[in-house]
């Protein structure tokens, strides 16, 4: 764990739930596991405020415990489940893109809340799209419910390990913390609810559209006596779906911009028929059939077998070997090297990072010696055809910033100078880590920067909300146009400049957090497949 990854975990937990819960979060971040009352005693908190803290990370799924084999509970935090945090956005507009509003708020409320069980989540989401829903108009329950159903279907969310039931007849004590199991065939089970209903609008008046006092309304929840449906079953977000969907995503782009949309279209289709059958860690999809591949393309692709099958020897004969061919029944047997594929868009990063950092000539140097693994400086001159002083400097920066590393082969075993061999070779898992490591520096600094700017104009964003909260209240109301003119000139034309220039530098400040949280999830997913096969 490095000090640029606790100073985000920090800035992240800070950001989504306050100084307490920061505190033990990066306490127990630097220190391991440890017991609560040592928690409480180091840290300098009251035992309330770390049990409510604990509570609030183990929701989250941030903090895990265990029972020590004196009968001690140690809570332990989970560093890379805390930088997650960074991707929610991106999980919630992934669900928005595949399954509309409705999985998007599924994906929402279950990040926002940590666990939540199926019939809350189905009932807060109607809520929430009946009141963005013209008058009129609202949400069926059980609309909601059949987009929940395909968010689990396809893995996108999973059940959380719960509690096995006991017999009453065990005499012993209960266990210090509850053992939490769950099976794989039961992760995806969706309980079978008969959710009927629309979504409510929140009314500020005491009585409905209807005229209905609000005492009489029929009541709901923890005053209804009807046992909940599905009680004690609890959903999460699965994260590992995700990441393996920006992975297919990935690929599938790296086709298009290498050959043409046709190519990536068949990638897509063999990644989309391998999701559920091919655990994320695999290094390989499961082999499919040039058959299989043809009849599972998308409706009204009209393109023959015949040219499927070239496509497919296009794509197994190309020097990245993104699709490898297994064998030749069923018309040939191809799979996608999803490791390859990481390596290849990882190098790509890097071969990027080199160019903008260093310039065009020194990433021809970077990518010749990728390509000839090892090289003599002499040698680096001759293939890339620059001056033996220009190359040496290229070659001391790239160095420099552990983008390659040097080799040294002696001829003697008293390792003289003038009788040994020195090698430039590129490292790609080192340079990647590299990367990765500035790459959580540069979000430190995003973070940091768009507080700094938030507070800075701490006074004008108060000031434009009140007026705002009057508006909207006024135009609630019937107010005439003068009137809401009138406010509306409360913020001065220079005020106005100062917010447009402040939410212009925030939008720019989180287009940045997104874009180099794309280039960390490309470095740790090819860094998480490499050490698996080493």
């Amino acid at each position: 764990m490095t000090q640029a990854e606790i100073k985000l975990c920090s800035l992240l937990l800070q950001e989504h739930f306050g100084e307490i819960v920061e505190k033990i979060g990066v306490h127990l971040i630097r220190t391991g596991s440890q017991p609560l009352r040592v928690i409480a005693h180091d840290t300098g908190t009251s035992l309330d405020q770390v049990k409510k803290a604990l509570c609030v990370l183990i929701q989250h799924n941030l903090v895990i415990y265990q029972v020590h084999k004196r009968g001690v509970v140690e809570y332990e935090a989970q560093c890379s489940r805390v930088l997650r945090m960074l991707r929610y956005p991106r999980y919630i507009y992934t669900a928005k893109t595949l399954y509309s509003d409705t999985g998007e708020l599924i994906v929402e409320e279950l990040l926002l809340n940590g666990k939540m069980t199926m019939s809350a989540v189905v009932k807060k989401v109607a809520d929430r799209l009946t009141e963005t829903m013209e008058d009129g108009k609202t949400m069926d329950y059980a609309e909601v419910s059949n987009t929940f159903v395909r968010l689990a279907d396809t893995h996108f969310v999973q059940r959380c390990p719960w509690v096995p039931a006991t017999e009453n007849s065990d005499p012993g004590p209960p266990p210090p913390a509850p053992i939490l199991v769950i099976s794989e065939k039961d992760m995806y089970l969706v309980p079978k609810l008969s959710l009927i209903g629309k979504g409510k609008r929140r009314r500020s008046s005491d009585e409905d559209a209807a005229g209905e006092p609000k005492a009489k309304r029929p009541k709901y929840g923890t005053d209804n006596k009807e046992p909940i449906p599905d009680d004690g079953i609890y959903w999460q977000a699965n994260l590992d779906r995700f990441h393996q969907h920006f992975r297919d995503q990935a690929i599938v782009s790296a086709v298009a911009n290498r050959m043409d949309q046709t190519s990536s279209e068949v990638v897509r289709t063999m990644l989309r028929m391998s999701e559920i059958t091919t655990p994320s860690t695999d290094p390989f999809t499961q082999p499919l059939s040039s058959n299989e591949i043809f009849r599972s393309l998308p409706v009204g692709y009209n393109i023959s077998k015949q040219v499927l099958d070239q496509y497919l020897t296009l794509l197994a004969d190309d020097p990245l070997e993104f699709v490898g061919k297994s064998g030749d029944s069923g018309g040939g047997m191809y799979v996608i090297n999803l490791h390859k594929a990481l390596g290849s868009l990882a190098t790509a990063t890097l071969e990027s990072v080199v160019q903008e950092r260093f310039g065009s000539r020194c990433a021809r140097i970077f990518r010749l010696v990728l390509q000839k693994k090892h090289l003599e400086q002499k040698q680096v001159e001759d293939f890339a055809m620059i001056p033996a002083k220009e190359a040496k400097d290229m070659l001391y920066k790239m160095l420099s910033g552990n983008f390659i590393s040097l080799q040294e082969i002696p001829k003697t075993p008293d390792h003289a100078p003038s009788r040994t061999f020195y090698l430039y070779t590129v490292n790609i898992l080192s340079a990647a880590r590299m990367l990765l490591h500035r790459c959580y520096k540069s979000i430190a600094n995003l973070i940091e920067r768009r507080q700094f700017e938030t507070k800075e104009n701490k006074r004008l964003l108060e000031k434009s909300q009140r007026v705002e909260a009057i508006i909207a209240s006024m135009q609630a109301t019937g107010a005439e146009e003068v009137q809401l003119q009138e406010i509306e000139e409360m913020i001065t034309a220079p005020e106005r400049q100062q917010l447009e220039t402040l939410k212009r530098n925030v939008n720019k400040l989180d287009a940045s957090e997104i874009q180099v949280d794309e280039t960390i999830f490309l470095l740790e997913s090819y860094i998480e497949s490499t050490m698996k096969r080493q």
